[in-house]
């Protein structure tokens, strides 16, 4: 097979963007093979440039992900992709399976969660609480929104907020929660690519049985399955 290569650069040819609270140039990636290259955004740079990925601690400080972790997310989900394809190899191979393999489950499904604890404070008569959560969840993550109100609100409401969520929204507390098991903040995420593997699924499997039994694990591995197949093809589609 042909060699392949490729690097992350700082893409000086465009405006510098804000990350956090400092300015930088957009990260991209390149990819060469048969000495043709593609370049692309990094998706990386993109997800983690998000306000939740920034935290402000009163009389503590600011903390946010660093360009190092970022590319070293993008290297490893490259070269799972590269290695997976020794033999089929191709840049139109690369951009799909970049699209689908790269993304992160949990901020795939947390706009629909968002969506579903709007209309469930809605339904429950409390549409200020609704709104708070709506808007607070672009600089925050939802999950964490959650854990939150599981302190402050009556046990029943917050049963029924668990309960009715199976139903009616994605299942992003149950692949968040497997996720934060494992992970540290800032690389809180669960990639397709680490979806894939089979000790990953059969670990998810035994957490969702643990800690949401009322939840048939077969439906979760639907609903995730088809969110990441059709994220990843409406997203290449559209570069």
């Amino acid at each position: 097979m042909n060699k392949i290569g490729y690097k992350t650069y700082f893409n000086e040819r465009l405006k510098q963007v804000q990350f956090h609270d400092r300015l930088t140039y957009p990260l991209y990636v390149q990819v060469t093979f048969e000495r043709k290259p593609i370049y692309f955004k990094s998706y990386y740079f993109e997800l983690f440039s998000k306000p939740k990925y920034f935290l402000e601690v009163p009389g503590v400080g600011t903390k946010a992900p660093s360009i190092e972790e970022i590319i070293e997310r993008e290297n490893e989900v490259i070269n799972f992709i590269m290695d997976k394809h020794k033999e089929d190899f191709s840049l139109d191979l690369f951009k799909r399976a970049y699209a689908y393999y790269s993304r992160d489950l949990c901020d795939l499904m947390e706009a629909g969660f968002i969506k579903y604890l709007h209309t469930f404070f809605w339904d429950e008569g409390l549409p200020y609480i609704a709104d708070i959560v709506k808007l607070g969840a672009k600089n925050v993550v939802a999950y964490n929104i959650v854990r939150d109100l599981k302190k402050v609100v009556e046990k029943p409401l917050y049963e029924r907020l668990i309960d009715h969520s199976f139903a009616y929204s994605t299942p992003y507390l149950p692949v968040y929660g497997f996720m934060k098991q494992t992970k540290r903040w800032p690389m809180e995420i669960l990639t397709v690519m680490e979806f894939a593997i089979p000790a990953t699924m059969k670990s998810m499997m035994e957490y969702i049985k643990l800690y949401y039994p009322k939840m048939p694990f077969a439906d979760v591995m639907v609903q995730v399955s088809n969110i990441a197949y059709q994220e990843g093809i409406d997203k290449f589609y559209t570069v």
